[in-house]
């Protein structure tokens, strides 16, 4: 059972021998397999700083939609994670869906909008529901309004395709 403040239950996010795991996703899409992750996975593009090359980090899609061209994400380590501070600091970036690299802007939800994000994520996707929870380390009572409660505190990001530009 979930207090009401889901902050209070926040357990330690998974480290060691399955944060190491963390690192395959990406060189599977630098060999060419983002596929195999179909429309659940796709790795984000950090910019380049200073003499330190651009980052990639694979994220889990928490919605997607093809007809508008934006894909939500969550980080939910917090907003001290390392690609969520970079993306905030440079919203414009690249990310890659299968085999497709697609120039995004990041947008950011308020708690409000999270929270509705994680109800509707909870009902298509309950045990992806849970292990978000989970990474941020929420115990999540599997009820809408305990999901709405820890996707409040869970920051989100909708990166949003860039219009096609067509050369003359």
């Amino acid at each position: 059972m979930m207090s009401a403040d889901p902050a209070r239950n926040r357990r330690e996010p998974p480290h060691g021998s399955r944060q190491c795991l963390t690192r395959l996703p990406p060189a599977l899409f630098r060999a060419g397999l983002g596929p195999l992750f179909g429309r659940r996975v796709l790795l984000l593009h950090e910019g380049a700083r200073g003499d330190e090359p651009g980052r990639r980090v694979v994220l889990d899609v928490i919605e997607h939609d093809p007809d508008e061209g934006h894909w939500t994400v969550a980080s939910p380590s917090g907003p001290e994670a390392t690609w969520y501070r970079d993306i905030r600091a440079t919203p414009k970036t690249t990310i890659q869906a299968g085999n497709h690299h697609i120039a995004v802007t990041a947008h950011f939800p308020e708690p409000d909008e999270g929270g509705e994000i994680m109800a509707r994520h909870a009902a298509a996707h309950p045990r992806a529901a849970r292990r978000l929870c989970a990474l941020g380390g929420f115990d999540a009572d599997g009820s809408t309004h305990g999901y709405r409660l820890i996707g409040g505190l869970i920051p989100f990001v909708r990166l949003v395709a860039e219009p096609v530009r067509r050369l003359p």
